[in-house]
């Protein structure tokens, strides 16, 4: 599954490839509760299509609307600033959330060529910077680097597009094959690691590299930041644990472990006193994985997965009922505080 941003990028290819004209609205700002974020995207056909999403569905449809009249042409081609919002009256005609109010860059032309010079860097795993200055129309695409997603001062919008995230799947069973496209649609880029050959003869999902080698190889070949995911799904210690050490020594954000409350509490006491992992880095470790949903199958534990790495990403309180271990009062644990 594609991102939101390829999605749009590869429906105005196609809508160019067809002959037709298309316009590109921006999310730049909002004020209150509004439907979607900065830096969010919608792209518009003359003929009425539509991809991506900037609010709840009304203000889509009167900028359908305008682009099917003539009217977001009105003014040219030049980049423009539209609101919508700011009064109850103008927030219940197009949906909004009472006093939520959206600002919203309009390209009516949108050059072609910075948004295939965006796809290609995109497809090539580059992490990617679009600036669009409404004081003389000008936009550019340049590689990015970790400075925030969306900046606009009122004059020029900046967005970053691409996988600013990372995810490692080791295991390919059947949950990584749910996991893997709802990761994708979240942003990640997602690559899978399992040496044992008779996965790796199904494997089959789209746009997940499978990398070859021992798990804990490829981890530390993976070099974790910030902005990665290591997500151990086989059950097999002799292959999750190697890899698990290399992810809780590294700064990924998040690093998770399939597994029942007990064979995670056994998992955590064997880390500590065979690999020498002290109690911070093992306390990081999210086991039993995913949000406790009540998940059973392969699809809702994917799912349950994908929610806690979101609220890990956004540092909402993602509940892991064993995130902790209880060390009996009897015995001193090997793994240390510091």
């Amino acid at each position: 599954m594609e991102s939101l941003d390829q999605q749009v990028l590869d429906a105005m290819g196609r809508w160019h490839a067809q002959g037709h004209r298309f316009a590109l609205v921006t999310v730049a700002q909002t004020w209150g509760s509004a439907p979607r974020q900065p830096g969010a995207w919608l792209a518009l056909c003359d003929d009425g299509r539509v991809q991506g999403s900037v609010s709840g569905g009304c203000i889509e449809d009167d900028l359908i609307e305008r682009m099917r009249s003539g009217t977001l042409r009105a003014a040219g081609a030049a980049p423009t600033l539209v609101t919508y919002g700011g009064t109850r009256e103008a927030a219940r005609r197009y949906g909004l959330p009472c006093g939520g109010t959206l600002a919203l860059v309009v390209e009516p032309e949108p050059d072609l060529a910075s948004l295939q010079q965006l796809q290609q860097g995109i497809l090539a795993g580059r992490l990617m910077r679009r600036r669009v200055d409404l004081r003389g129309g000008s936009v550019t695409v340049v590689d990015a680097d970790a400075r925030p997603e969306v900046q606009w001062d009122g004059e020029v919008l900046s967005t970053t597009h691409g996988p600013r995230w990372r995810l490692l799947v080791i295991g390919a069973a059947q949950t990584a094959r749910f996991l893997v496209p709802i990761a994708q649609s979240l942003g990640f880029a997602v690559s899978v690691c399992d040496p044992r050959p008779e996965y790796h003869s199904e494997w089959d999902v789209p746009d997940a590299p499978w990398l070859p080698g021992m798990p804990d190889d490829v981890v530390l070949a993976m070099r974790p930041d910030p902005h990665t995911a290591v997500v151990a799904l086989t059950h097999d210690p002799k292959l999750d644990d190697l890899a698990l050490i290399e992810a809780l020594r590294s700064p990924a954000y998040y690093v998770g472990a399939l597994g029942s409350v007990a064979n995670n509490e056994v998992r955590r006491a064997r880390l500590c006193e065979h690999f020498e992992l002290t109690k911070a880095e093992v306390d990081r470790l999210h086991g039993p994985i995913g949000l406790p949903i009540g998940s059973r199958t392969p699809p809702e534990i994917a799912v349950a997965i994908a929610a806690q790495m979101v609220a890990v990403r956004h540092g909402a309180r993602a509940n892991a009922p064993a995130a902790q271990v209880a060390w009996p009062a009897s015995r001193t644990p090997v793994c240390q505080a510091g």
